[in-house]
């Protein structure tokens, strides 16, 4: 497949989470599969050749050209070289939804996908072969695929074709397109953005408590190109560092431990963002898959039983059981939450709205956390303890019960149980 992108606006036009628009074309291709032989980036008469990720030059040829002519011309001269092989036609000023890339790719026709909302005049157009010179009277590229499609050229490529659900967010979210020209409507797309890749099954703390504190941290963090793993790797310490300063058992222990919690938990939501929304991947050559920071909860619960005096009292006491417990379930739990992918590919908490809202109050950190903080400032650390004990046992057995349910009773994997959305409707940009 060849590609052309036309970037007659580019330096003109706003960047979005320090990416330019042309960019993140070339990072959604990176990631579709046939990747482009070829792809030309036409920058017509003003545009201006943005900084890139080295990385792309050597995953496909891109050809850089200027000239003064208009865009119907410059159109018309690349598709003079393509001969039979497919095109994609891409717009240096729309930033569409990344999955349409990949998305187009895999097809066998000629397709031009419309922004939903037509004000947005933003399009990519899929052409399987050459087009006749007369349909090229076009002013843009907008114009040229109503005219496409109105001429029965190309089909109308529609939402309900479009597999929206991402397994990683727990969420369906349609396809989106818009039109970038102002520094205003910038703005408003990098905040649909930063909630469009919200989870769609979270806790309470991370949908309803965390969101100003990361949003104001993934805007200048990306535009910074800060890499996500370095985030990642400060919450790791902040993480396994509260450990031994928890099992201190003072009160500034206590609290500067769950201050570095806290600091851990908040920079838990915006490395994945971040990393999303600046098409950064974590990679095993870099820093593995950040497991010590999950992992990490047992251990806070060892710790916090080692601060309020499990060392003293052993671990044949009631405190010592209980710490027992609360780990042997924490694991449990989490070896149960593996069976249902198995069967569905896809998180557990996307199977019903039911699953989907107990995820907001499930034992987890997010919840066990500010309970336990709870209890300690109110001089009840002992009890928040055991009611964190319960909760985690409560949660393992309903995780079972459920699996049990749904795998063995109702066998629901054997009748194409789509995954159901618990997330709040995105607003949509004006």
């Amino acid at each position: 497949m060849l590609v052309w992108i036309d970037a007659a606006q580019c330096g003109r036009i706003p960047k979005i989470f320090g990416l330019t628009l042309v960019e993140r074309h070339l990072q959604a291709l990176k990631r579709s599969l046939p990747r482009p032989t070829r792809i030309v980036v036409d920058l017509g008469a003003d545009g201006q050749k943005p900084s890139i990720d080295s990385s792309l030059n050597d995953v496909f040829p891109i050809e850089w050209r200027q000239g003064a002519s208009s865009f119907a011309a410059r159109l018309n001269a690349f598709l003079a070289e393509t001969g039979t092989q497919p095109i994609l036609l891409l717009d240096g000023a729309t930033l569409p939804d990344a999955r349409l890339h990949t998305s187009l790719a895999g097809l066998a026709d000629s397709v031009a996908v419309m922004a939903p909302k037509d004000q947005e005049r933003a399009a990519m157009v899929r052409l399987d072969s050459g087009l006749a010179g007369g349909a090229l009277d076009a002013e843009d590229l907008y114009a040229l695929a109503e005219k496409l499609v109105a001429a029965g050229t190309v089909r109308a490529y529609g939402q309900d074709e479009f597999n929206g659900f991402i397994r990683k967010l727990r969420r369906t979210i349609p396809y989106y397109m818009f039109r970038v020209e102002t520094a205003d409507k910038a703005a408003k797309v990098e905040k649909f953005m930063f909630w469009s890749n919200y989870k769609g099954s979270t806790d309470f703390f991370t949908r309803y408590v965390y969101p100003p504190l990361v949003w104001i941290s993934v805007g200048p963090l990306a535009r910074a190109r800060v890499h996500p793993n370095a985030v990642t790797i400060f919450s790791i310490i902040l993480a396994l560092g509260a450990i031994p300063i928890w099992a201190i058992g003072e009160p500034w222990s206590f609290w500067t431990g769950f201050a570095m919690a806290y600091g851990m938990s908040v920079l838990d939501s915006v490395d994945g963002k971040l990393a999303r929304l600046t098409f950064t991947r974590f990679t095993t050559r870099q820093l593995p898959r950040p497991w010590p920071r999950h992992g990490a909860s047992a251990l806070w619960y060892l710790s916090w039983a080692y601060g309020i005096g499990l060392a003293t009292l052993g671990w044949g006491s009631t405190l010592g059981i209980a710490t027992i417990l609360v780990m042997v379930f924490y694991v449990v739990d989490r070896l149960i939450l593996k069976v249902y992918p198995t069967y569905f590919q896809r998180a557990f908490h996307t199977h019903s709205k039911l699953d989907g809202r107990m995820r907001t109050f499930i034992a987890r950190r997010n919840i066990t956390l500010p309970m336990f903080i709870l209890g300690y400032a109110l001089g009840l650390a002992t009890e928040a303890f055991y009611l964190i004990v319960a909760w985690q046992i409560l949660t393992a057995t309903y995780h079972g019960v459920r699996t049990f349910w749904i795998i063995v009773i109702d066998r629901a994997h054997l009748k194409d149980r789509r995954p159901t959305d618990v997330a709040s409707a995105l607003k949509q940009v004006d």
